[in-house]
């Protein structure tokens, strides 16, 4: 079939890449070979697009000094921590730094290989020599430090590296010792460890090489500029889409076995009864009688894209289950794949109820928690009736909160780092009547505005949007808008400050392949500003009622980018302004200040905070046993003063979120089934920064409710769409 999508407008935020040397793998690279002459032909479609103004909203030429720049950005990509090359690799590939740029325009991209070829010879060497560590001892009773952040530490010679080495398996070691292990123990786990890591590298495709590469040039240009491959392209449009064709389980690699690590909800994996968290799937055969293949050892994307498949086929799984020996026969499973939708990633919805306080009433306060702004394009443009779209999800939470008659409505976007751009306009006109939702300013300087065109409103009552630095693109989108529109309050942290919109650009279109060859491109292609006419770029949204910033802005959002947009302004859309809170917020903030003194929840987290932010700041650990020791024993002691504190106040907390003393593990040498387990109850567990919102929004109804004059200036009389906010 071929391939001729339209261009999907995105407004996408923290994508970030995955260094290489992370990146499970099987498959060799095929180093002697080299690109293939569709890898060359895709580098230099990247190029021609990069480089127009037609296309991208600050394109640049692809010169010597670009050229430096994509030399130090793939470097960086392959060994962020700067453990693995030795200054001298480094300055040998100064031969380079003005020659990629020619590479990229002519197809001739061999650089990136040549230059992974020695990265994996020095993984190579570096993981044998920690791996022969481990057959000595290590003495933990000097005053040594482990300096593991080397962002801006210089690339070290190879004595330089025996020692950080050194400190880092001595650290590993440690946190495995404090944590009761033995010696002979900590030997088997952290060889295993460096082995996995080691095999990782060595069984990378050239397509991620080549991805990794192309990369270090698109993201020299813009931060948020990327190439992917044709697979990788896949991946992405699933997470967009919020759905997929397959079985319905969530998968990672374990040592050499893949493992179930979690099903959806409906899927066939959970409807089949035969699976669960912690089996392994060591076999896969298409139909009802393909041939089993053997996929111990395969990629994790490999055995993935065995499993999925279009809706109505079958798939056969061979699994040991997680109880059983590794070794021992499989059973069989035939599941019939079908269109999964991702329950993780859809719109979720609680009611939360405030108690009363003084003369103030008890308040339900209904909450709308949305990790991403999904939509299925491609269903949409189908006209399919049951697309996904987080506009109509969250539609539907609002209807039933009607329903229930709650007093107030809290947007939850923390951690919601973007998606479509058309459901960041469709999502805000749930809470305005028309209107201008974002402006979006092209390359060429022409500003087009997307408005709510739909009249009415889904939830014309009060309204809070809860962000915080994680909070990007899309969801600064409705977080300025309704603050702009003084539509709801805004309460958390200043947001990442991505003002950028992406667009993805399938390199298949061109040559209409039957099968996808080139891969796509995430485009920036214009810079979005609020209704009021300023950026979210660099600044971000600031909160009116703010809670102590989680990370510091230094180390965090897009103004750590050093290549990213300066901030500036257009002039405004005329929009209505359903409200002003400033005259509120003085006294919203009074009473948080109050409140939030008393809650020990809370407290807990603002000391949490302060402890997190401070163990970053010197960026490097003890290895002194005794010095750890006391530091794990402090931390034990607070964690039994808090669960007796929470028994004391009756708060509910999951016995195994009361046990979270570091175990010296990795996240794939764990559990699976007690993984899932803790991350279950986690979701699960008090989140005071939620509630003190939800009591943030029912103090502004009271207030407003109790004070005539301050409601008129807060809500005007005009006001007719969101006219409920008084009692």
């Amino acid at each position: 079939m071929i391939r001729n999508r339209p261009l999907i407008v995105l407004s996408i935020g923290l994508a970030l890449a995955a260094p290489l040397a992370l990146l499970a793998g099987s498959g060799d690279i095929a180093l002697s070979n080299g690109p293939t002459q569709d890898q060359s032909t895709t580098a230099r479609m990247v190029h021609g697009l990069l480089s127009d103004s037609r296309y991208a909203y600050r394109p640049r030429a692809l010169d010597d000094a670009l050229s430096r720049e994509v030399l130090t950005e793939y470097l960086k990509t392959l060994d962020p921590g700067k453990v693995f090359l030795t200054a001298q690799d480094v300055a040998g590939f100064d031969k380079y730094a003005t020659a990629l740029d020619d590479a990229i325009k002519s197809g001739k991209v061999e650089p990136a290989w040549a230059i992974f070829a020695l990265y994996r010879q020095r993984v190579e060497q570096r993981i044998g020599y920690a791996r022969g560590l481990l057959k000595g001892e290590f003495d933990f009773n000097k005053d040594d430090r482990y300096q593991y952040d080397r962002e801006d530490a210089p690339w070290a010679d190879a004595a330089g590296l025996d020692t950080l080495w050194r400190q880092s398996v001595k650290n590993d070691w440690l946190r495995l010792k404090l944590a009761g292990k033995q010696p002979d123990e900590i030997r088997k786990t952290l060889d295993k460890r460096y082995a996995n890591l080691l095999t990782s590298v060595q069984q990378l495709k050239g397509d991620e090489v080549f991805q990794s590469f192309m990369n270090a040039y698109a993201g020299s240009i813009d931060p948020h500029t990327d190439y992917m491959t044709p697979r990788s392209a896949e991946n992405f449009n699933v997470s967009m889409s919020n759905s997929l064709e397959g079985i319905g389980a969530v998968l990672f690699r374990q040592d050499d076995v893949v493992v179930i690590r979690e099903m959806v909800a409906g899927g066939p994996a959970a409807r089949s009864g035969k699976l669960k968290p912690g089996d392994r799937i060591v076999g896969v055969g298409q139909g009802t009688s393909g041939e089993i293949k053997d996929v111990i050892g395969w990629r994790i994307d490999d055995v993935v894209s065995q499993i999925r498949g279009a809706a109505d086929t079958q798939v056969r799984l061979d699994v040991v289950p997680a109880e059983a020996p590794l070794d021992s026969k499989p059973q069989l499973v035939q599941l019939t794949r079908a269109k999964v939708r991702l329950e993780d990633q859809r719109a979720k919805a609680e009611t939360i109820v405030v108690p009363a306080s003084g003369d103030a009433p008890a308040r339900r306060i209904g909450v709308v928690k949305l990790p991403g702004f999904y939509q299925d394009f491609e269903a949409r443009r189908r006209n399919d009736a049951s697309y996904a779209s987080a506009t109509r999800d969250v539609a539907k939470m609002l209807a039933d909160f009607r329903t229930q008659k709650v007093d107030g409505v809290v947007l939850d976007l923390r951690g919601n780092g973007g998606g479509s751009l058309t459901e960041a306009v469709e999502l805000t006109g749930l809470f305005i009547d028309k209107g201008p939702v974002v402006q979006v300013r092209e390359s060429g300087g022409k500003v087009s505005v997307q408005y709510d065109q739909d009249a009415g409103v889904a939830w014309d009552g009060p309204l809070a949007v809860l962000v915080n630095r994680g909070s990007a693109s899309a969801s600064e989108i409705v977080a300025g808008a309704i603050k702009d529109y003084g539509r709801g309050l805004v309460i958390g942290e200043t947001t990442f400050g991505k003002g950028t919109v992406q667009t993805m650009v399938d390199l298949d279109r061109w040559p209409a392949n039957e099968k996808p060859r080139f891969g796509e491109v995430k485009l920036t292609v214009a810079q979005f500003f609020r209704p009021d006419g300023s950026s979210t770029q660099n600044k971000g949204v600031t909160p009116d009622v703010a809670f102590p910033a989680s990370v510091d802005s230094s180390e965090f959002g897009e103004s750590t980018y050093p290549n990213a947009l300066p901030w500036t302004r257009i002039a405004s859309a005329p929009h209505l302004r359903y409200g002003n809170f400033a005259p509120l917020l003085g006294a919203l903030g009074a009473r948080h200040q109050a409140r939030s003194a008393k809650d020990v929840e809370y407290q807990w987290w603002v000391e949490d905070v302060r402890r997190f932010r401070e163990e970053q700041a010197k960026k490097s650990i003890s290895l002194n046993e005794a010095e750890r020791r006391a530091e794990r024993d402090r931390f034990d002691a607070q964690r039994k003063q808090r669960a007796e504190e929470r028994k004391r106040l009756g708060i509910e907390q999951d016995p195994l979120l009361e046990s979270r003393a570091d175990d010296g593990l990795t996240a794939d040498e764990r559990n699976v089934a007690d993984s899932v387990a803790r991350e279950a109850a986690a979701k699960k567990a008090t989140d005071p920064l939620l509630r003190e919102s939800a009591a943030i929004l029912a103090d502004a109804i009271g207030l407003l409710g109790k004070d005539a004059n301050l409601a008129a200036q807060v809500l005007p009389a005009t006001r007719n769409a969101a006219g409920h906010w008084a009692d």
